[in-house]
């Protein structure tokens, strides 16, 4: 594996390139949450890019087998984790399940959906995105509590919260994300993909973001 801040910066560079984070720092989004937010990202759009797609899915598979070195599963957190999940299961040759983010209301009523003699397996966990890092711990509890070792997880992208930090910790859950928010400022920042005045904003935002905009 090359160095990390590389890793990062080609990432971010990525993402920016095809429109998978946008940056908007004058006309913010509305997340779901309710927060207010100059940036947006959707890494599934990677997947609409077979050369980003393939260098995300290697270095995902990399960046698992320094961090948590031998594993028997991966798991994907529905819905974006699901593909990148599977993709980096085929790499590694290893099984693959998922964890949906809430159980079957017909058939089985499953929540993990996968073989289930795969159970004790040691696993780790594929998201998208890492945000305060809530629903990834619910998958990564689902997981503990169907009797899955897991190992930890893996992602593409972290706003870089302090919360989700705190959460992860508190989960005893440890993780490893491609970038994150402050590689992809210093990036945006030196290929005019924003100014000065709009770092500071961002910088801001991301200090305290669910009261940034009100």
């Amino acid at each position: 594996m090359f160095n990390n801040s590389e890793i990062e910066q080609q990432v971010a560079e990525f993402l920016l390139q095809i429109k998978a984070i946008k940056l908007q720092p004058n006309n913010p989004f509305t997340w779901a949450s309710g927060w207010k937010s100059p940036i947006y990202c959707d890494n599934r759009i990677t997947l609409s890019h077979p050369t980003i797609r393939t260098y995300i899915r290697q270095q995902l598979t990399l960046a698992i087998q320094e961090k948590f070195g031998s594993v028997g599963c991966i798991a994907g957190v529905a819905t974006a984790g699901i593909p990148q999940g599977a993709l980096v299961a085929q790499d590694l040759g290893l099984p693959f399940i998922y964890v949906r983010s809430k159980a079957k209301e017909h058939g089985t009523g499953s929540l993990i959906e996968g073989d289930a003699s795969l159970t004790g397996k040691r696993v780790v966990v594929i998201e998208d995105l890492i945000s305060t890092g809530k629903s990834s711990l619910q998958a990564v509890e689902a997981l503990r509590a169907a009797g899955y070792d897991v190992a930890g997880l893996a992602a593409i992208f972290s706003y870089g919260f302090d919360v989700a930090a705190d959460n992860f910790k508190q989960a005893n859950c440890p993780f490893v994300t491609l970038s994150n928010y402050n590689a992809l400022i210093k990036y945006a920042g030196e290929n005019q993909y924003i100014s000065t005045n709009d770092i500071e904003v961002l910088k801001n935002w991301r200090e305290n973001p669910s009261e940034w905009g009100k």
